[in-house]
């Protein structure tokens, strides 16, 4: 690499951008480049002498800005990952730029014009499903970006889209000034109450910031949740709440309150050019809820229920403080501290007990073998490619047949210039327009380092979260880029990670990646007293996970059930086939399946005999016996006969 690398090609591991060649001084030539590039690009469909077609329009379209794309995909990667002040400088300054250049060609009434003729005359264009859905979609994009508008509603859209382009990046990075600036410094006499993991978390934070011996909160949320969860010191507990709710809203220069109204009142002018009432219409619109109205009625069904929910746990919180001596009424700040001690005392629950069965390593493999079970894909970690943090791993994809699928790189701590929560993204995506183009996937998680690493129950089901979307970039078979991956509607986009982040819940992934403790019963039957109970009590117990966690205590499958449950168990067919944590649903392949639910299949089969209920339980007994897996007791027979 001499010049700017984005002018060369990239001969790196699935073309990754050679982080170790990069620097901020190459983005402005290569947006000024790709942006011209697709200028031109544009004219060239806009301007055509044919007649409009698929071909020379929508997939010319889908052709065009690729260098923009390159270089914008690596950019808003790093501003969210790793950026500093060169970058951030950077993007206040192109911000309003893109904007333009973009809104430019929405509102190009000669372009519009091609993709509105084909779109008028779509059912006689002979086009394949995906042909059709492209079309649909880059037509309803003009309109929605003002194509049908008059050229001085053109105008003022085009400078609303600008100046909202420079308030979002501003927005964004104020609150990322606040939480790299802001941090609370302990000694070893402020630790009080704080479990081992949130003090080697805290002491890390600190060594990364030249404060070796100290200890440090940091406004990540992996790092003042705990605190504010577990530690004795109201003082400091209240110092940490009122920093971490007031990101953004300090005076001085990176103050978002001023911007916050900017913001509504030119989103609500665009909503009333583009012909809605708000701006709520205008971006529900494209949704299944599709009016306000709509999104209102479904939260009025759970507000007057959550409230008095949350009335009677303010209610268990403010009696334990009277107890531990607390006068005051409760502040958010005592909120979480308190809802801990309230889960300990009366479902015998710790968290800080919970922590040691979630290693962040354990939790990577779990997910990748639930993956490698669900869709038949291997990781294989790659120690060849540049890398734009030493905290980023990256791993090759491959199939049953050993062909590379893609390339995932997984960023998982949180640091300064790393914008807090988690998510994925993507460096280069699946297409098949022109040949196949591997994706190159990326999650984000900010998890707090440590040695090791211990994730909360919310953290891995994170964690998975992500992963699913990331397996849907990297699983995605599509011909068209403006397709690819988690290009689908915002309704659908989380469906995919929503249904795999509850594969960490089956019983044999937490066997397996979460070793057992001493404290495993007593969580268990915490656990399902709070669930006997109706008791979902703050974050442990709101959506009823850490409960499924007794499900992975290594027994028998037809335990703590009568002699004529269990017998009736063995007469169920086969249909209902895996026993999921929150009960039985229709399931993948077999070879998905744990070892678990296989053995129990195998059991329903051989037990199906005409013999009395007395020889049935003897032969049950001897299948169980000494915790073997059936397969191993009968010749390794048990997944090829399911």
């Amino acid at each position: 690499m001499t010049e700017n690398p984005f002018f060369e090609a990239w001969n790196t591991p699935f073309e990754l951008p050679p982080f170790d060649h990069i620097r901020p001084e190459h983005f402005p030539p290569a947006f000024d480049n790709g942006m011209a590039e697709h200028a031109a690009e544009i004219a060239g469909i806009a301007g055509a002498g044919a007649p409009p077609n698929f071909a020379n329009t929508v997939e010319a379209l889908e052709r065009s800005g690729r260098l923009l794309r390159r270089v914008g995909r690596v950019f808003s990667n790093l501003t969210s990952s790793a950026t500093n002040a060169a970058l951030d400088a950077i993007d206040r300054d192109y911000a309003p730029r893109l904007a333009a250049h973009r809104i430019k060609i929405m509102l190009d009434p000669a372009l519009f014009a091609r993709v509105d003729a084909l779109w008028r005359e779509r059912d006689a264009l002979g086009l394949a499903l995906d042909q059709r859905r492209l079309l649909e979609r880059h037509h309803l994009n003009f309109v929605r970006n003002g194509a049908l508008l008059d050229p001085a509603q053109k105008a003022r859209m085009a400078a609303i889209s600008e100046r909202l382009a420079s308030l979002h990046t501003a927005f964004g990075q104020n609150v990322l000034h606040d939480e790299d600036e802001w941090r609370l410094v302990l000694d070893e006499s402020d630790l009080d109450g704080l479990p081992d993991f949130a003090r080697a978390a805290a002491a890390e934070a600190a060594r990364e910031r030249g404060l070796d011996g100290r200890y440090a909160i940091t406004l990540a949320r992996a790092s003042v949740e705990p605190f504010l969860t577990f530690s004795a010191r109201r003082d400091l507990r209240q110092a940490a709440h009122e920093a971490w709710a007031a990101r953004g809203e300090h005076p001085g220069p990176h103050d978002n309150r001023p911007l916050i109204g900017e913001i509504m009142a030119l989103r609500a002018e665009q909503a009333r050019l583009l012909g809605y009432d708000s701006f709520a219409e205008y971006r529900l619109d494209d949704t299944m809820a599709k009016t306000p109205e709509a999104a209102a009625d479904l939260l009025r069904q759970v507000w007057e229920p959550a409230k008095r929910k949350a009335a009677e746990e303010r209610a268990e919180l403010a009696a334990a403080a009277r107890a531990d001596g607390l006068n005051a009424p409760i502040a958010p700040w005592d909120w979480r501290y308190y809802a801990e001690k309230v889960r300990l005392a009366k479902y015998a629950v710790d968290q800080a007990a919970v922590k040691p069965y979630f290693a962040l390593d354990n939790i990577v493999e779990a997910a990748f073998d639930a993956a490698g079970r669900l869709f038949g894909v291997r990781f294989i970690e790659r120690q060849d490619c540049p890398l734009y943090h030493p905290d980023v791993r990256a791993y090759e994809v491959r199939d049953t047949a050993n062909r590379p699928i893609g390339l995932f790189l997984h960023d998982n701590f949180a640091r300064p210039g790393k914008h807090s929560g988690a998510w994925m993204s993507s460096y280069r995506e699946q297409e098949m327009l022109d040949g196949e183009i591997l994706p190159v996937v990326v999650n984000n998680n900010n998890f707090a380092k440590g040695d090791p690493t211990l994730l909360s129950f919310d953290d891995a089901h994170t964690l998975f979260h992500e992963f699913g979307h990331g397996l849907h970039g990297l699983l995605s078979r599509v011909r068209y880029p403006s397709q690819s991956g988690t290009s689908v509607r915002r309704d659908f986009v989380e469906f995919p990670s929503q249904v795999f982040e509850h594969w960490l819940e089956v019983p044999e992934t937490l066997r397996r990646y979460a070793p057992a403790l001493p404290h495993r019963r007593t969580l268990a039957r915490g656990a399902a007293a709070a669930a006997a109970g109706g008791a979902h009590l703050q974050p442990g117990f709101r959506d009823r996970r850490i409960r499924r966690l007794r499900d992975a205590r290594p027994r028998s499958a037809f335990a703590n059930r009568s002699g004529r449950a269990r017998h009736r168990r063995l007469r169920e067919g086969i249909h209902r086939s895996c026993r999921h944590a929150a009960g039985d649903r229709a399931a993948p392949p077999a070879g998905a399946f744990p070892a678990s639910v296989r053995r129990r299949r195998l059991c329903r089969r051989l037990l199906r005999l005409s013999v009395g209920r007395g020889a049935r339980r003897r032969r049950l007994r001897r299948l169980h016996r000494g915790g073997r897996p059936v397969c191993a007791r009968f010749g390794g027979a048990a997944q090829g006969d399911l």
